[in-house]
């Protein structure tokens, strides 16, 4: 069957189109985007503004027409941390369900990083033995282990790119010091949840696997040859720590000059480079797998993981 999954992030609105069954892998057939960038449209209140609203009603209802015609026979539509987190996040749900002409599921945020988990673990297998991951969007970071395809540990914390850059980085290019207060509260927020991962088995594989990190990767880290011939991507700690003074100090317009880097990355990728980076250094890793699965195939395997026992 033809199954299509919604995701209603903080920085995009993306379809992903999949040819799927019980037992098999799915096949990716579109994967459509609107850049929405929603915590550009957060009020001081902490509620998205009607402009915002109205671009993410627009967005959600041009994704269902495409899910309609490509064949979709169910789409899941679910929502993450910039409309859960919202103060009117009820209203904008229910015009967002109203676009969509179904139900919305808006995910928690280990939920989230539970289903991205699933995601790597299939992507790796089983003998990636204990995997650490990190997830980074616009609202928030999520970080799961284990050795299973639940994870022992999963935790998401407010630390988004998006985010991060309206709190912290208000200046284009945003300096030393800004980045230097990002460092410290990011520091500070995620120190105190990072127990448990720690009282775990030293992982042999630590992966990242949003856009963003790909983006990073692509910037600064370098391919491997992996198994079956498919490539590797890797980001170093090191290097990725070499490039933030020099990403704040590019303006924004000039940072999608830069390999890896695409428009819609631009504005957040400094506050996403600063939250991974200390995350990795709290946690001792030298270097992130970048996966080319996520939140969207976990929700995709998920589904069809009930099918078969359905």
């Amino acid at each position: 069957m033809r199954l299509g999954v919604l995701d209603i992030g903080s920085n995009t609105v993306h379809l992903l189109v999949a040819d799927a069954h019980p037992g098999g892998r799915p096949l990716a057939s579109t994967s459509t985007r609107t850049v929405l960038r929603l915590m550009r449209f957060l009020t001081p209140d902490g509620s998205i503004s009607e402009e915002g609203v109205a671009a993410l009603e627009q967005a959600v209802a041009d994704a269902a027409r495409v899910a309609r015609e490509q064949g979709v026979d169910e789409l899941l539509a679910t929502a993450t941390s910039a409309v859960r987190e919202a103060t009117n996040g009820d209203g904008v749900i229910a015009r967002i369900e109203a676009a969509l002409g179904q139900e919305l599921q808006v995910l928690g945020g280990e939920v989230e990083a539970r289903y991205t988990f699933l995601a790597v673990r299939r992507w790796f297998g089983w003998s990636a033995g204990q995997v650490l991951l990190f997830d980074i969007g616009g609202g928030s970071l999520e970080i799961a282990a284990g050795a299973d395809e639940l994870p022992e540990a999963a935790a998401s914390v407010p630390l988004g790119g998006g985010r991060m850059t309206v709190e912290f980085l208000h200046d284009d290019p945003p300096g030393e010091d800004a980045v230097e207060r990002l460092r410290a509260h990011a520091e500070q927020t995620l120190d105190p949840v990072l127990a448990p991962f720690r009282a775990l088995a030293r992982p042999g594989h630590v992966v990242g696997s949003s856009k963003a990190i790909r983006s990073l990767a692509k910037l600064a880290g370098y391919p491997v040859p992996g198994w079956s011939g498919i490539e590797r991507m890797l980001l170093p700690r090191a290097a990725l720590g070499s490039w933030i003074p020099r990403l704040a100090r590019i303006p924004a317009s000039a940072r999608q000059e830069l390999p890896g880097i695409t428009a819609d990355r631009t504005f957040q990728i400094v506050a996403s480079a600063v939250v991974v980076h200390t995350a990795m250094r709290l946690m001792d890793v030298d270097e992130l797998e970048v996966s080319p699965w996520a939140l969207r195939e976990g929700v995709l395997l998920r589904y069809i993981e009930s099918m078969a026992w359905s």
